[in-house]
């Protein structure tokens, strides 16, 4: 048993691509949400499996995961966290490497230069920690 948690630590250090594919996504999304299908795309381009799930009640995967206001049109879950929106793949990186103790990571609302939202533009794109005692202020995660 102890031989698995290394073989996937060196998976995650050899091929950041090979560790996404050995890890279970799943993301809740409206049905007839376009974006949302061109962000599981852009996960599955990205090396990750993901297992999309249509919902038509979206504000309660928000309430169950613990949102807040900082949400946006799909919820992603992957390693124990919650990703919420068009977050990019090097934040879901650095999420899972860095396993800080939150909730997860958002890209609320859509925007514009965020994946599956059009052109990307690096370092515009401010991702927010979604912790465990939410505040009036959000707690910035990163700038991809």
């Amino acid at each position: 048993m102890k031989r698995l948690p290394r073989l996937l630590f060196a998976l995650a250090v050899i091929s950041p691509q090979v560790f996404a594919a050995a890890m279970p996504v799943t993301l809740y999304k409206s049905p007839t949400c376009g974006c949302c299908e061109a962000y599981v795309s852009y996960l599955n381009s990205n090396g990750f499996k993901v297992n999309a799930i249509n919902r038509n009640d979206m504000d309660t995967v928000k309430t169950q995961y613990k949102v807040g206001k900082l949400e946006s049109c799909h919820t992603t879950l992957i390693g124990g966290y919650v990703v919420e929106g068009h977050v990019p793949v090097a934040a879901i990186r650095k999420l899972l490497r860095d396993k800080p103790d939150i909730v997860g990571i958002s890209a609320p609302g859509m925007p514009a230069n965020s994946p599956g939202m059009g052109e990307m533009k690096p370092g515009t794109l401010t991702i927010y920690a979604l912790t465990r005692q939410q505040s009036a202020k959000p707690v910035v995660f990163s700038v991809e």
